[in-house]
């Protein structure tokens, strides 16, 4: 019968889906090494997980990944001698599987391909992180950073910088371990009262009290050369951010804001090669010009851009008032759950600082919207060259899979997308290919993005690069 062929199906690909996660563990955790399908990390999933990123392929490539096309490469996979490397099996899987009827030919094909990271004795120093403030951002990059911990982890969460002092242990913690948009933490936590720390999944980190980033030693909590994330906002200009410098401990700074003067505002896939060695100090740029700009660049390298403006609608944050009240910027102090209000946003002249061939050509605004998380981006543009709608979308879905911003920038053809299906999405921008309109010279393109998660990703790869971590990447 039908039905029964569908079960037996299903329970096939979980007994493989079930084999495979001891596998995907040993190699994160011994080896460090990421296991993706098109984009989607399988650290830390479950077996459904894993069904469910098999699935996502169809989107892609007209059909569902089977489980058996991808089990025997990670079989070998975690057979090599590998480390420090990134591969997406589904990409390499729909390869191989294109050109070949069976496994013979398999393990030479991942040899040839994985090669750059076999046999690779290069030794990377761990690199001990501070997040100073622990708001949304910080509270999902301590979710991040604790996923990520093992054996092989090279940003190891030392330290929590708050203000206000000792006996709000607790509360911290029930923030970490639960959040009403992003669910609950995935693991354990445990507080140890005493010393005023919280283990999440093993991991040890002291939470510290300070109202000045210059009045801390680090080192006496065994923490040297810090790379400290601010997630503040307080400090946007290089005098304030170097604050934190003059703490004992510390040697890089990262700014989870646009930042101001000559402070580097980084995208990472636009950019992120301009972060040198000697950089000490640098931003992550806002979470809405990680979401433009991977997009904008692939567009002006494809068709140029003559002139556009970017209308923002984003959720309300922290800044704006719950309910009507004095607020120093305009209209942010009504009440951010009962209105759209139109305010100001930087992130169209920001993104000038990461793509300077933009510089000039943008405009922007945005509007705050009562919901809690996810935000559009509405990207109308004049180009230099015609296009059409199915060829700009059939671009924009191959730049999301085989280009080196396949990370940044996710595609959707979904025709019932709406906001919370991008909750945890690690893309900084979804384009949803259905509401793109083109004809002659103009273009417009709505793009999705997880304001908060999809950033800390963006974020958490911007530190990677600053603590001189640079992966190889397979796809």
């Amino acid at each position: 019968m039908p039905s029964e062929s569908h079960l037996l199906n299903w329970q096939e690909s979980q007994e493989l889906a079930e084999s495979m996660l001891p596998l995907l563990g040993k190699l994160y955790r011994n080896k460090g090494v990421e296991v993706l399908i098109y984009g989607r990390p399988l650290q830390n999933a479950t077996a459904i997980d894993l069904q469910k990123a098999h699935r996502v392929v169809k989107r892609h490539e007209g059909r569902i990944l089977p489980f058996t096309e991808t089990f025997p490469l990670l079989q070998i996979i975690s057979e090599l001698p590998i480390s420090n490397a990134q591969i997406d099996i589904g990409r390499l899987a729909v390869r191989y599987w294109a050109d070949n009827e069976d496994s013979t030919g398999l393990d030479a094909f991942l040899r040839a391909e994985l090669a750059p990271a076999l046999n690779n004795d290069t030794q990377i120093e761990p690199r001990d992180v501070v997040l100073y403030g622990f708001g949304r951002i910080g509270r999902l990059l301590a979710r991040l950073l604790v996923d990520k911990s093992g054996a092989s982890n090279l940003l190891r969460l030392r330290a929590i910088v708050v203000r206000g002092g000792p006996g709000d242990i607790e509360k911290r913690a029930s923030l970490l371990r639960r959040d009403s948009v992003h669910g609950q933490f995935n693991g354990t936590i445990d507080i140890d009262e005493e010393n005023n720390a919280i283990i999440a999944n093993g991991t040890y980190i002291k939470l510290l009290y300070s109202n000045g980033p210059d009045q801390i030693d680090y080192t006496a909590y065994g923490i040297h050369n810090a790379l400290v994330v601010d997630n503040t906002g307080i400090w946007r200009d290089t005098e304030g951010l170097s604050l934190h410098l003059k703490a004992k401990g510390t040697e890089k700074v990262l700014l989870t804001a646009p930042g101001k003067g000559d402070i580097k505002n980084i995208v990472y896939g636009v950019n992120h090669m301009d972060i040198l060695p000697e950089d000490n100090i640098i931003s992550a740029a806002s979470c809405t010009t990680n979401a433009i700009t991977p997009v904008l660049k692939i567009i002006q390298d494809r068709y140029g851009i003559a002139n556009g403006h970017v209308e923002t609608v984003h959720s309300y944050t922290n800044d704006q008032n719950l309910i009507d009240n004095y607020h120093k910027g305009d209209r942010r102090g009504r009440g951010a759950a009962m209105n759209m209000v139109l305010t100001s946003t930087g992130a169209a002249l920001a993104v000038a600082k990461a793509l300077p061939e933009l510089k000039g050509k943008l405009t922007g605004n945005a509007i705050r919207v009562p919901t809690p998380n996810v935000s559009m981006a509405i990207i109308n543009l004049n180009l230099e060259k015609e296009v059409e709608r199915e060829s700009l979308n059939s671009y924009l879905q191959e730049m999301s899979l085989s280009s080196p911003l396949h990370n940044q920038i996710d595609f959707s053809t979904s025709k019932e997308l709406v906001s919370t299906d991008m909750v945890g999405s690690r893309f900084s921008g979804i384009v949803d290919s259905l509401a793109t309109i083109a004809q002659g010279n103009r273009a417009i393109l709505y793009i999705w993005y997880d304001n908060e998660f999809g950033y800390s990703c963006q974020v958490l790869r911007v530190m990677q690069k600053m603590a001189g971590i640079n992966m190889h990447e397979f796809a």
